[in-house]
C-alpha cells in the first residue's frame, strides 16, 4: 500500500464512541467506587473524589479536546448551551438512565471544556441514616423561622436539607415549596405536597422565586442558596410571616454565619437587618465531612447554634458578635447547641472516627486533647 492509499488515522474523540454512553459508564464506575465527584478534562483521565481524595482513573482514556465539546452540547439544552457561550460556565442537572440524577458544572480552563459532576443518589437519606445529631432532626417539627445549614463546597449541606424537608414531608401534611439551581433532589409527595421550581427553567433568579413564595401558599420553603442581600431579606421575611424556611450559606462555622449575613447589606441597613436575623433566625447547623474510622466512607461532623435569648441579645449587639462562638460552646445541649468539639468527641466515642481526626478538626485541639484523655 503506497503513502497515498494509507487510511487516514482514526479521531480519537470517534474512539470513545456514543458520549452519552460514556458518561453512563464513567458515572457508573464512580458509583461503585462511592466517589462524591467526577471531574472530566480535556487530555485527562477521568479523575474521582473518593472520601474526599481525587483519584485518576486510567481504566478509561485520556479525553481529547473534541469529545469534550461534543459531550457537553450532547448533555446541553439550547439554553444551557447560550449561556455557556455567555458565561464560560453553567450549571445544570441531568437525569441518566440506571444512573439517576446528576449535577454537573461545565466550565472552560485553559480554552478547554472541562466539567464537575454529582451524582444526587435517587433515595434520599434519613437524618438517622446520615447521624445527624438529635437537635438537628428536631428541626423538622418546627412552625416557622430560618434554619441555616452552612459549611464548604462538598460538605454534604444539600444532602442534609433534602433529608430534613422529606422527613417533613413523611410526618406532616404541608406544602413545600423549593427553589433550586440547579434541581438535585427529586421528592416523591407523601404526606405533603412538593412544588420543585428549577432557576432558568421555572424561575428567572432566587430572589424573584422568593418574591413568589409569598403568593403561593408555602408552609416550608428550601431556598437552594442565599446569594446576596435581597435573597436574604426575602427568606427573613418569609420566616417572619410564619413559614419554615431552610437555606444554606458558605461560611466554616455558626457563629460566622451571622457576621456574613450582615456583611452582605449596606452600612445602614445593617441595623435593621440585625434586627431581623435576631428575630427570624431560629438556628444554624455547621458541618463537615470526615473520615470514618472504618476507612470507608464519610460521617458528617456538625456544629448547632440555637438563637436562644442569650445568642439574640448578642446578634443585636455589633460589638458583641465575637462571644457567639462562647454561647455555642457554652450552651447546652437541652438548648439545642452543640459545638463542633464536642460532636467530634461524641464521634470519636462512638468509634466512627480515629482521635487523629478528631484532633486535626477540632476548633480547640488543646482541650479536646485534655477531654479525650478523661480530664
Amino acid at each position: 500500500m503506497t503513502q497515498s492509499q494509507a487510511p487516514a488515522p482514526q479521531d480519537p474523540a470517534a474512539q470513545l464512541g456514543n458520549p452519552l454512553r460514556f458518561l453512563s459508564q464513567v458515572l457508573d464506575h464512580a458509583n461503585r467506587k462511592r466517589a462524591s465527584d467526577i471531574h472530566l478534562r480535556a487530555k485527562s483521565h477521568p479523575i474521582l473524589r473518593v472520601d474526599g481524595i481525587l483519584r485518576p482513573v486510567p481504566e478509561f482514556p485520556v479525553l481529547p479536546l473534541t469529545f469534550m465539546e461534543e459531550l457537553a452540547q450532547t448533555i446541553m439544552a439550547p439554553s444551557h448551551w447560550d449561556q455557556f457561550q455567555e458565561d464560560y460556565q453553567v450549571d445544570l442537572s441531568i437525569g441518566l438512565k440506571g444512573i439517576g440524577r446528576v449535577r454537573v458544572n461545565v466550565y472552560y480552563q485553559r480554552g478547554s471544556v472541562a466539567m464537575a459532576l454529582r451524582v444526587i443518589s435517587t433515595q434520599i437519606p434519613t437524618p438517622e441514616e446520615l447521624r445527624l445529631p438529635e437537635m438537628v432532626q428536631r428541626l423538622v417539627d418546627m412552625e416557622r423561622g430560618l434554619v441555616i445549614v452552612t459549611g464548604a463546597t462538598g460538605s454534604g449541606k444539600s444532602t442534609t436539607l433534602a433529608s430534613l424537608v422529606n422527613e417533613i414531608n413523611n410526618k406532616y401534611a404541608k406544602h413545600i415549596l423549593t427553589i433550586e439551581d440547579p434541581i438535585e433532589y427529586l421528592f416523591t409527595e407523601r404526606r405533603s405536597i412538593i412544588s420543585q421550581r428549577e432557576i432558568g427553567v421555572d424561575a428567572n433568579s432566587f430572589a424573584g422565586a422568593m418574591r413568589a413564595t409569598l403568593r403561593e401558599d408555602p408552609d416550608v420553603i428550601l431556598l437552594g442558596e442565599m446569594r446576596d442581600y435581597e435573597t436574604i431579606e426575602i427568606a427573613l421575611t418569609a420566616a417572619e410571616t410564619g413559614h419554615l424556611v431552610f437555606s444554606t450559606l458558605h461560611a466554616p462555622a455558626a457563629a460566622e454565619t451571622i457576621t456574613r449575613m450582615i456583611s452582605v447589606f449596606p452600612a445602614e441597613a445593617q441595623p435593621t437587618i440585625r434586627s431581623k436575623i435576631a428575630q427570624n433566625l431560629h438556628a444554624v447547623v455547621a458541618q463537615r465531612l470526615l473520615p470514618r474510622k472504618a476507612g470507608e466512607g464519610r460521617v458528617v461532623a456538625c456544629e448547632v447554634m440555637t438563637v436562644t435569648a442569650l445568642v439574640r441579645e448578642l446578634i443585636l449587639d455589633p460589638l458583641k458578635g465575637k462571644e457567639i462562638q462562647d454561647a455555642i460552646k457554652k450552651g447546652k445541649l437541652s438548648d439545642g447547641m452543640m459545638s463542633f468539639d464536642e460532636h467530634l468527641f461524641l464521634l470519636w466515642q462512638q468509634g466512627e472516627i480515629s482521635e487523629e481526626v478528631a484532633l486535626d478538626h477540632a476548633t480547640s485541639p488543646t482541650d479536646l486533647r485534655l477531654k479525650l484523655d478523661g480530664f
